[in-house]
């Protein structure tokens, strides 16, 4: 050890032992100026804040954009199953019952129609005040944690869900027209595509339909979304519920969400009196805020249909099949078949399933087809959707400038036909026919239509 010790002292320089002892005498002095700390005493570092800072900002609730049955909002709040919007302004909301429910079944009976009107348990507006009353801490930051990114919070119950026209042509349709037409060219403008869906009132399998075509189209529309339905709902209440002994609450934050809810669009005439078609309320909010007057801008379903149709295998020459044709009339040439090179005329045929026309009507119909595509050099396809593969319903459907079809599910994918000057769609109804918005196409109600059984 002595010899460690000398080894140690020879290999100090001159320098290094100057500066050893200034330290040494700076300590020195130090001790005998300062007075003695006690064991009684203690340093006392200030970490607590202030009465005011101690209650935390809650983000404020804010509409982006409301129609009937379609809200965004930002920094939208749920605790113990409720909804809560935060606000100083209330006016800056709509009434609750346009833009939720109870979520329950529909069914046209006044007392489904009263079971599904929504109460402060559904949706509450609440003060900042009393959000930072509920979800504070004692002397802690408020109990409000953050969902980020962008959610469509669809309220529909799965009684309309698993059915591929109501979910992919008016859910889905119409989640994207507000979306669309309510960010763009709206600084900030949020990601292009939803974070989530949440599905609060279906189970897994009920937003699915049989044929497979709803958790196609939501996957490849937009791939990196997550889903989440009723039980992970259900999480989330359970995880905000005061349990005994707790005295200050929890919430979630959704940062920026589209709340869609079929029976508040019902209640608005719009949907619930002209168009019986939620996607109607949407696209009518949108447009009549933007100042125009028929549909939006040209393209806005694009980036919907084209991530679809590439999943599907569609080559890129055939989704162009549009825009090419665009092109060619917009030199104000009056060109034939609207600038459309090869022209498509698609029938899908219900022959086989419970709507369909009768024998000798759809005979007739087919004839007449052929005899106007042969003189026209046209392309006809007469298509029983249900014998096809998913990839080849929307190939064809992708390339398809006229439609024609009883009204039903089978013409749902009238929302994957190329957008042209001369696309159409001719649907056929009993005599009495409803209407419903398309993507910017032309559509026909034949309300003297072949005849039709349904036996």
């Amino acid at each position: 050890m002595r010899w460690f010790f000398h080894s140690c002292i020879r290999a100090i320089s001159r320098r290094d032992a100057v500066l050893i002892l200034i330290g040494a005498a700076t300590i020195h002095v130090l001790y005998t100026l300062l007075p003695p700390i006690h064991e009684s005493s203690s340093i006392i570092f200030q970490t607590r804040l202030s009465s005011h800072d101690s209650i935390p900002f809650v983000p404020p609730s804010r509409n982006r954009g409301s129609a009937a049955g379609w809200t965004i909002f930002r920094n939208l709040y749920m605790a113990e199953g409720t909804l809560f919007i935060v606000t100083t302004n209330p006016d800056k909301f709509p009434d609750i019952k346009f833009m939720t429910s109870t979520g329950l079944f529909a069914w046209n009976t006044p007392e489904s129609i009263a079971e599904r009107m929504p109460t402060s348990r559904d949706m509450s507006i609440i003060f900042p005040e009393e959000a930072r009353w509920r979800w504070k801490g004692d002397d802690e930051p408020a109990r409000i944690f953050p969902i980020l990114g962008s959610t469509f919070l669809l309220n529909d119950p799965g009684q309309f869900l698993n059915h591929y026209y109501h979910f992919c042509a008016e859910l889905l349709f119409g989640a994207w027209a507000f979306w669309y037409g309510t960010f763009h060219d709206r600084p900030p403008r949020p990601p292009s595509h939803p974070t989530r869906v949440i599905f609060p009132h279906a189970n897994p399998d009920e937003w699915r339909d049989g044929p497979g075509m709803n958790f196609f189209f939501l996957r490849s529309a937009w791939p990196s979304l997550t889903v989440e339905t009723r039980a992970d709902w259900d999480d989330r209440v359970s995880s905000t519920t005061l349990h005994s002994g707790e005295r200050n609450g929890r919430a979630w934050r959704f940062d920026t969400v589209l709340l869609s809810d079929r029976s508040a669009a019902f209640r608005a005439p719009e949907c619930g009196e002209r168009t019986q078609r939620t996607a109607a309320s949407a696209m009518k909010g949108v447009v009549e805020r933007a100042g125009l007057t028929e549909f939006l801008e040209r393209g806005w379903w694009e980036p919907v249909r084209r991530n679809v149709l590439r999943f599907a295998g569609v080559p890129q020459r055939m989704l162009d099949i549009g825009n090419r044709a665009f092109t060619r009339t917009e030199g104000g040439e009056s060109l034939p078949d609207g600038g459309v090179s090869e022209v498509v005329v698609t029938y899908i045929s219900r022959q086989h399933v419970k709507r369909h026309l009768i024998a000798e009507d759809h005979e007739g119909l087919v004839l007449a087809l052929t005899e106007m595509c042969d003189r026209r050099g046209w392309e006809l396809n007469v298509a029983s959707m249900e014998r096809l593969s998913k990839e080849e319903q929307l190939a064809l459907a992708a390339r398809t400038t006229f439609l024609v079809g009883v009204h039903g599910n089978g013409l749902t994918h009238l929302i994957m036909m190329p957008i042209s000057p001369i696309s159409t769609v001719f649907e056929l109804f009993y005599p009495e026919a409803t209407r419903t918005i398309t993507n910017g196409r032309r559509e026909l109600w034949l309300h003297d239509s072949p005849r039709m059984d349904v036996a």
